[in-house]
């Protein structure tokens, strides 16, 4: 009997190819000393971040800086979008104990500004909205002059358990719109568009104070006139701050890398947002939600008190 012929080429044929990343696409390395002493902190305190579970790309730099994005509520998100590294399933019971981990973390590496973001908890009644009120009222009691942040899921269908999270009255309020309305079906299929613009806007109705934020990846199949009509529909919701970044695809079963955008268009990107009105912007290939997020904090702070001062003069 002939021995069936094996083609190379068809065994073990990825699903979407990765492409190799351009020369513009570098991570690097401040301090190695610092890098790990982060690292002993967040494992000393059992702790999970973003950085880590999403596999990114710019968690050397950061984390040499003392600078952790801690992702609350387990590793374990119950949604399953195409573009995330963080893995999908059923979620571990709450840890009653994480705003204390979280807030002692936060004093040992003595952070100025801190992320605070999120697996989606689409199993909990709330979404997890009181657990973010409870981590912020903590970290907040013991370290007031950190400046909070948060980055929170959609709360879809939990009417108005996001309030909660509001009512804590965290520095800045960011939701991800993470892509253009017509590729949700296939990059987010469990979330919908209109409703995270709806929370975006609720969330600046309900605290006028607060700083709200969002955030766009490019490289997924959308097109430029799509992106505007992005920005269009966040300054819409009075978003103040939007941050544009390159999508890197995780691995071959995520969604594909359409292609890498050139450096020269996330600055054409960024002037054409600035025409918008936002705040701030910040558009670059390693852009990121929580990516200087401190140095960006501040810049907020000094843009909304020249307006401040530009109004008591009129």
């Amino acid at each position: 009997m002939k021995s069936k012929i094996r083609h190379p080429e068809k065994v073990n044929k990825p699903v979407n190819p990765i492409k190799k990343k351009p020369h513009w696409i570098r991570s690097k390395i401040v301090d190695s000393k610092i890098f790990f002493k982060t690292k002993q902190v967040v494992n000393q305190n059992n702790l999970v971040t973003v950085c880590q579970e999403a596999n990114c790309p710019n968690i050397t730099e950061c984390w040499s800086k003392k600078h952790a994005t801690f992702m609350i509520m387990g590793d374990t998100c119950t949604r399953a979008c195409s573009f995330c590294d963080v893995k999908t399933g059923k979620p571990d019971s709450l840890d009653i104990f994480e705003p204390i981990k979280i807030s002692k973390a936060v004093n040992k590496l003595k952070l100025k500004h801190v992320v605070i973001t999120s697996v989606d908890r689409d199993d909990l009644k709330d979404g997890g909205a009181n657990h973010f009120f409870n981590v912020i009222e903590e970290t907040r009691k013991n370290n007031p002059k950190t400046s909070i942040e948060v980055l929170t899921p959609d709360f879809l269908r939990k009417g108005d358990a996001y309030k909660k999270v509001l009512e804590a009255n965290p520095d800045v309020f960011n939701h991800n719109i993470e892509t253009v309305p017509r590729l949700y079906t296939v990059v987010r299929p469990g979330a919908r568009y209109f409703a995270s613009l709806e929370l975006l806007k609720n969330a600046k109705s309900l605290n006028k104070k607060v700083f709200t934020k969002s955030g766009i990846m490019v490289g997924l199949g959308e097109n430029k006139e799509e992106i505007i009509q992005v920005m269009d529909d966040l300054r819409s919701a009075q978003v103040d701050f939007i941050t544009i970044g390159q999508y890197l695809q995780p691995t071959e079963k995520h969604h594909p890398l359409n292609r890498y955008y050139h450096p020269d268009e996330f600055k054409e990107l960024e002037s054409i947002a600035k025409t918008k009105g936002f705040l701030l912007v910040s558009s670059s290939p390693l852009t990121r939600s929580s990516y200087h997020a401190d140095e960006d904090f501040k810049k907020l702070q000094d843009v909304r008190n020249k307006q401040f001062e530009c109004h008591q003069r009129l």
